[in-house]
């Protein structure tokens, strides 16, 4: 126990260990990392209703000075991440299952495996062989195999962009309420925009070879987030998030914090997609020439899915890691109301603080 410790009411466990922060230092990437291993951990999603209530007790009555009796560390600590990882932190709200990060890794290799094998043969039946190009039949070919490849393109865009428009929804800044005309209009507008994204950059790497062409499922999604994020979160940008002093006293909302909080979503979401998105069309490229594969063409959507998923476990928490959740900003950058409002409320305040989001 830390000198001066106050004991909880059984004695078993100190009652100031600071659970409003994470447990590992945030000032440093790794400190994140490890912060965010824990919190995107996808068997976080196999606990049952019963035992996220549980951990939301121990948490809300730890915060409230009433220890558990026999409660230790250890489980206090996990208690706050299964907390952490199902309640959003500003509201307190339940957030839905596929709207959390712990559904990254599971959701994301699925539906970003899907759209790298649907591209890669979309542009392989855009490409027909050199003489079949020559011909009237080899035109009429390529057209109609374009005109059946488009659907099933733009359904994966979609059901991307629907995906990334609920988490990005779900793990927002703030806790304003939003209307459903409002939710449905920020929807609206980011997946058709996302979605439209994609395909103009597909109709612009037709003739490109074909590794080429892999890649372009992740210039897509790297428009799209550009579009999505900032679109599903565009109250943020008209309302202004919460900003607090060091001690999380409210003293304000501020829409230069949550441009900046949102561009760093933008930069860490991109770069999440990275790795997942560029090494296994790599590495597909490859084997695909390989006599293995050529013999079983059917291993080749679960062997992409696989590797994407195995990207992603390490992708997504580390470029989790880039920013603080809880970033600051400096008092001179905030709007001049809010910077006099602060000024009036705390002088000595010179750093406020916010949630910038996932």
């Amino acid at each position: 126990k830390r000198p001066g410790a106050r004991e909880g009411k059984m004695g078993e466990l100190p009652i100031d260990i600071n659970i409003q922060e994470p447990r590992w230092d945030q000032s440093t990437f790794l400190g994140r990392a490890r912060h965010f291993f824990t919190v995107t951990d996808p068997r976080n999603l196999l606990l049952s209703g019963a035992q996220l209530e549980a951990s939301r007790d121990i948490v809300q009555n730890y915060r409230a000075g009433v220890v558990m009796p026999g409660l230790t560390e250890d489980q206090l600590w996990r208690a706050k991440y299964v907390y952490d990882s199902a309640f959003h932190p500003d509201t307190g709200e339940k957030v839905v299952l596929i709207g959390r990060m712990s559904a990254q890794v599971p959701m994301n290799m699925t539906i970003t495996g899907c759209m790298l094998t649907f591209y890669r043969q979309v542009l392989s039946h855009e490409s027909p062989p050199r003489e079949m190009r020559d011909t009237v039949e080899g035109a009429e070919n390529k057209c109609l195999c374009s005109f059946r490849k488009t659907p099933t393109v733009v359904f994966w865009q979609w059901v991307n962009q629907s995906f990334n428009a609920v988490v990005n929804y779900s793990n927002r800044s703030g806790d304003a309420p939003i209307t459903i005309g409002q939710l449905g209009a920020a929807y609206v507008s980011a997946t058709t925009g996302a979605v439209a994204t994609a395909l103009g950059l597909k109709s612009l790497t037709k003739h490109l070879p074909p590794l080429v062409g892999r890649f372009v499922p992740f210039a897509a999604v790297a428009a799209a987030n550009c579009i999505n994020i900032p679109l599903m979160r565009q109250r943020e940008l008209q309302m202004g998030i919460p900003v607090t002093d060091k001690e999380g006293q409210r003293l304000g909302h501020s829409v230069t914090a949550a441009k900046q909080g949102i561009f760093q979503v933008v930069v860490s979401r991109i770069c999440m997609a990275i790795p997942a998105m560029a090494i296994p069309p790599l590495i597909m490229d490859t084997l695909e020439k390989k006599d293995f594969l050529k013999h079983r063409p059917w291993l080749g959507a679960p062997l992409q899915v696989g590797l994407v998923g195995f990207c992603l476990v390490f992708a997504t928490p580390l470029c989790c890691a880039l920013f603080p959740q809880r970033s600051s900003i400096h008092v001179s950058r905030l709007e001049p109301e809010l910077r006099a409002q602060v000024h009036e409320q705390s002088p000595s305040t010179e750093v406020v603080y916010y949630n910038k989001g996932l």
